[in-house]
């Protein structure tokens, strides 16, 4: 079970004065795609289920990693969100081949491919067909002993702004997080959709 604080920044300018805030704490920064697949017949949302493909680029935009997750059985309640998720790193060349043809993923040796059709049924003559998805681009910060992450998410229809926190006392977290962000004048809001939620919503919550 991933559990984690969500947290909407408003807009991009509090996104912008929340990373310099930051910046003495920064560690990294992650270009992300990601990716999203279903059954032909939509099994996995049929089960309330996600399978996503995870790839992370350097700064000319080559594949250096990639991470397959399935996610089920979502739950997004007052900034806390709570998920059943099973990651898997797959070799870069592999996410290549299955981002330039879905049908491709149901053949590749994995441990969380093998739940997809064992545990939620997916028939492999049914084939997977890919959703679409959108690109993130997350900057990591220790602050105070908590693993922040800052998300500027980039849909074909808008730009999200989010802050995530994952850890096993989700209220603590938060309640630390809101009175720093009041302290520093940054305007935020619980989230109530997962970014999975708005690409499939087509609209900005």
């Amino acid at each position: 079970m991933e559990v984690e604080v969500k947290l909407r920044l408003l807009d991009a300018e509090n996104h912008s004065l929340l990373k310099e805030i930051l910046s003495p704490f920064h560690l990294k920064k992650l270009n992300q795609k990601n990716v999203f697949y279903d059954s032909a017949n939509g099994v996995l949302a049929s089960q309330r289920a996600v399978l996503r493909l995870r790839s992370f680029n350097n700064n000319n935009d080559e594949t250096t990693r990639c991470v397959l997750s399935l996610k089920a059985k979502p739950v997004l309640i007052n900034g806390v969100s709570r998920v059943e998720e099973d990651e898997e790193e797959i070799e870069p060349l592999i996410g290549k081949e299955c981002l330039e043809e879905a049908s491709k993923l149901g053949a590749i040796e994995s441990r969380v491919m093998k739940r997809c059709k064992d545990e939620f049924g997916i028939d492999g003559d049914v084939g997977f067909v890919c959703l679409g998805g959108f690109e993130n681009v997350r900057e990591v910060y220790d602050w105070r002993g908590l693993k922040l992450e800052v998300d500027e998410s980039k849909f074909s229809f808008g730009v999200c702004y989010e802050v995530e926190c994952e850890n096993d006392d989700p209220e603590r977290v938060k309640r630390e997080l809101e009175g720093f962000f009041k302290e520093n004048g940054i305007h935020y809001k619980y989230s109530e959709m997962s970014k999975f939620a708005i690409f499939r919503a087509g609209k900005l919550p």
